[in-house]
């Protein structure tokens, strides 16, 4: 596991597969957005130099879920998760596969098997528009499509942008793949690029620490292109 600093409160956590971040408040509590696998549970447990207040989990999906149950259970913090992910988080229910488009399929199949994610419990189930205490005040936004209740964070105050797999930045900044919606999570990144946002930070890929509305601009003006071309097409 790889601690970059992005910003003087905010630091990600590189794995193998995926990322997740942990913002610092004034207090020097910590608020973790996203786990990683189940097996980071001990490397992010050796980073947390202050008290871990809660973990947001942007998606079900293991390699954002994987460590929640062991960190939250060892340091006492709140869960945080849209009510539409919280049943499959919770193991009763499985969440609905992806529909994988034709350029996605060879990125799949080079993903390496992940450990499956232990249920975990979901203390505060949110939607669209709930604030959460940190950052500021840390606004939910929703952004289905990727799974029916992934949610993005946005910290309007410092300007700070929690994509979760909606929006990747693998080498550009781009529309995430592996979407159970293709459509709604286009729509979902429109609404991420209309958002003030100077920071921006990925599951996967580079953090943008300045600048970032500009690419996620971009970012939705290529994919409703892509879009555009494949309803042409058909």
């Amino acid at each position: 596991m790889d601690v970059i600093e992005v910003l003087p409160r905010l630091r990600m956590l590189r794995f193998p597969v995926g990322a997740a971040y942990l913002w610092r408040d004034d207090d020097g509590g910590l608020t973790l957005v996203d786990a990683g696998t189940a097996d980071c549970a001990e490397g992010i447990g050796k980073v947390l130099d202050g008290g871990l207040r809660r973990i947001v989990l942007t998606h079900w999906h293991e390699d954002h879920t994987g460590a929640a149950a062991e960190l939250a259970a060892r340091h006492g913090a709140e869960v945080v998760a849209h009510r539409l992910e919280a049943p499959v988080i919770r193991g009763r229910v499985a969440g609905s596969p992806p529909v994988l488009e034709e350029f996605e399929v060879p990125i799949r199949a080079a993903v390496p098997p992940l450990p499956p994610a232990p249920p975990c419990r979901v203390d505060r189930e949110v939607d669209d528009g709930d604030v959460l205490d940190f950052g500021g005040g840390a606004v939910v936004v929703a952004v289905p499509g990727h799974t029916d209740g992934s949610i993005a964070l946005h910290l309007p105050g410092p300007g700070v942008l929690f994509t979760g797999d909606a929006v990747a930045n693998a080498g550009r900044t781009m529309l995430g793949v592996f979407n159970t919606d293709r459509a709604r999570a286009v729509a979902s990144l429109h609404r991420l690029a209309g958002l003030d946002a100077a920071t921006a930070v990925f599951g996967h890929g580079d953090p943008i620490a300045h600048g970032a509305a500009a690419a996620l601009r971009a970012a939705a003006a290529a994919a409703a292109a892509a879009a555009a071309a494949a309803t042409a097409t058909e």
